[in-house]
């Protein structure tokens, strides 16, 4: 008797200990939220733009104050801008946070930081007093609930982040980052190809500039194709688009009108370009 008692008991507390485990994972699971942010970038007439960045926080809140997420590679993050066009992307950081409000993430980033343009040698100096003292703040706002995961897209506009100082020489670093949530927005993708006049084959065309016009014919973004003349525009609010390519050399290019929807990606498909002749 004592020992099927003993059996009994030890059944019990094993039954208990897994309702109490399920419990408080359970209870772990909807009081977290995954969030992921993605760095992109939009084109811009360099060659390197590299950045070094040295702690992402973010802030929930006046009471809460500023904590930082933890990189799977850990501090510093090193990257070259340029490197992120043609749906390449860079995962910043991918962990659970407390659920709520989640107001603002910021970038810190070092005094390392270089630009690289054409017809000069040596990595010039990028100048960042603000984003080394009180860090990059972008403004999130977004409600974060438990068990759920969001996916926030940073898109770096190197054309319109860096500015020359006067007649020094010296450039400035004046961040322009737009923000998107993935489940909030959709994308465009496609090709770029010309016709090779030695063998009249399609060839992919790298470097080519991929402009975004909305219904109204309003610019919205840009994005530049990769070595094989592919593009990804992401980050786009629903709605009607319109891509625009001029390249000189050829005809200009103007697609029909692309309807994006939320969290799908809309193929523009291959966009030969015309030679002029």
């Amino acid at each position: 008797m004592k020992t099927k008692a003993f059996k009994t008991l030890v059944i019990a507390l094993t039954i208990l200990s897994v309702i109490v485990n399920y419990s408080c994972s359970n209870s772990k699971t909807e009081d977290t939220a995954r969030v992921q942010l993605k760095l992109v970038d939009a084109p811009g007439d360099y060659l390197e733009v590299n950045i070094e960045i040295i702690d992402i926080q973010y802030n929930a809140g006046e009471e809460e104050g500023w904590m930082s997420f933890t990189p799977v590679n850990g501090y510093p993050i090193n990257i070259d801008l340029t490197e992120l066009i043609a749906g390449n992307s860079l995962l910043l950081t991918d962990e659970l946070i407390p659920a709520g409000m989640l107001k603002q993430v910021r970038l810190v980033l070092s005094e390392n930081n270089t630009l690289r343009i054409e017809g000069e040698e040596d990595l010039i100096p990028l100048n960042t007093p603000s984003a080394q003292q009180s860090g990059l703040k972008l403004l999130l706002n977004e409600e974060l609930e438990g068990g759920f995961s969001y996916t926030f897209i940073l898109d770096w506009v190197v054309s319109e982040s860096i500015v020359m100082a006067g007649n020094s020489g010296n450039y400035n670093l004046k961040p322009v980052i737009k923000v998107t949530a993935e489940v909030n927005s959709g994308s465009i993708n496609g090709q770029v190809k010309k016709v090779n006049e030695a063998n009249q084959n399609l060839e992919g065309m790298p470097n080519i500039v991929v402009q975004v016009f909305d219904s109204s014919n309003v610019f919205v973004t840009d994005s530049q194709t990769n070595d094989l003349g592919e593009f990804l525009i992401q980050g786009l609010d629903a709605g009607d688009y319109i891509l625009k390519i001029e390249q000189e050399g050829y005809e200009m290019y103007t697609s029909v009108s692309i309807n994006v929807t939320v969290g799908t990606v809309e193929s523009a498909g291959i966009i030969v370009l015309e030679a002029i002749e």
